[in-house]
């Protein structure tokens, strides 16, 4: 990966505005972005590690371990919490065996929030692999929880 930092930088620029486009294109590349990485990318752009650190752990986006083999995405939103989200989460982490924020043992399923899929008056919403699901009721998160156990 140090290569790919390299490569990275040589092609777009070492300034400070490249830290974020830095890492999403390593996050698309490896799917996380590895701690043990924070050094290089902070030297490669001339920023400390507490900068690199810093941003990488306050935008929910950026993953430090990898994810699941699927990844669903449940809203937090003010709108899809008035309408049941809440209920939803706690029956999804049961269904799909494994907290918010976690990836399953198995590395099969990762249970995400999200803030906000703009689907806010038919929510609650999700995103299964990247795909918008509206309406998750109890039928819903079944149909989910069949998808990505296969």
């Amino acid at each position: 990966m140090h290569e790919f930092i390299s490569t990275w930088v040589a092609r777009h620029g070492a300034t400070r505005d490249k830290l974020l486009p830095l890492l999403h294109a390593l996050q698309e590349e490896v799917g996380h972005v590895d701690d043990t990485l924070v050094p290089a990318i902070a030297e490669s752009l001339n920023l400390s590690r507490a900068d690199v650190h810093g941003v990488i752990t306050f935008y929910h986006d950026f993953r430090r371990q990898p994810a699941g083999r699927h990844v669903v995405k449940l809203c937090r939103a003010e709108s899809c919490q008035a309408r049941g989200g809440a209920a939803m989460e706690e029956a999804a982490a049961e269904r799909l065996g494994v907290r918010m924020g976690e990836t399953r043992g198995d590395g099969q399923i990762s249970l995400e929030p999200v803030y906000c899929l703009g689907l806010c008056a038919i929510g609650p919403n999700a995103l299964v692999d990247g795909r918008p699901v509206a309406r998750i009721d109890d039928a819903a998160l079944e149909r989910i929880a069949s998808q990505v156990a296969a």
